[in-house]
């Protein structure tokens, strides 16, 4: 349900997404989920681990900016349909999608929202029978 996301600034210079997935490869760590968003100047890596508090101590002791940030994690069938029912739900009330990304699981998909306010998303999905999935789940992935 609520999930910690590492979220990692980048200079937006060749090399640098390259640098943080060498230093976690050398600790086997695995990757449930990866995104970048990115300007002129520099980007955002957002992460799911199966160890966020370890990984932003390994990333921080590399000289990475990292915070831990509370997403939610739900599945949906992989149709646009189910997606945008999600985003209606949270819309109709007035909660903000700051920003989303999903990935394909068979014929669902993992969807990660990080909304303006958590609790009350997650009372309106649940409303709803939006199916969660808790972090555990989504980090054995």
């Amino acid at each position: 349900m609520v999930i910690n996301q590492l979220s990692v600034f980048l200079e937006n210079k060749s090399g640098r997404l390259t640098e943080v997935l060498e230093v976690l490869g050398k600790e086997n760590i695995r990757i449930t989920a990866l995104s970048v968003a990115d300007t002129a100047e520099f980007g955002i890596l957002r992460l799911i681990v199966p160890d966020p508090e370890r990984t932003r101590e390994l990333l921080k002791k590399h000289n990475f900016t990292v915070n831990l940030t509370e997403v939610i994690s739900v599945t949906a069938p992989n149709e646009a349909q189910h997606y945008a029912k999600i985003l209606r739900v949270l819309s109709d009330l007035d909660i903000s999608v700051e920003y989303t990304y999903a990935f394909s699981l068979g014929e669902k998909s993992l969807i990660i929202l990080r909304c303006s306010n958590s609790d009350e998303a997650i009372k309106a999905l649940k409303s709803h029978e939006v199916e969660f999935l808790k972090a555990s789940d989504l980090y054995n992935i």
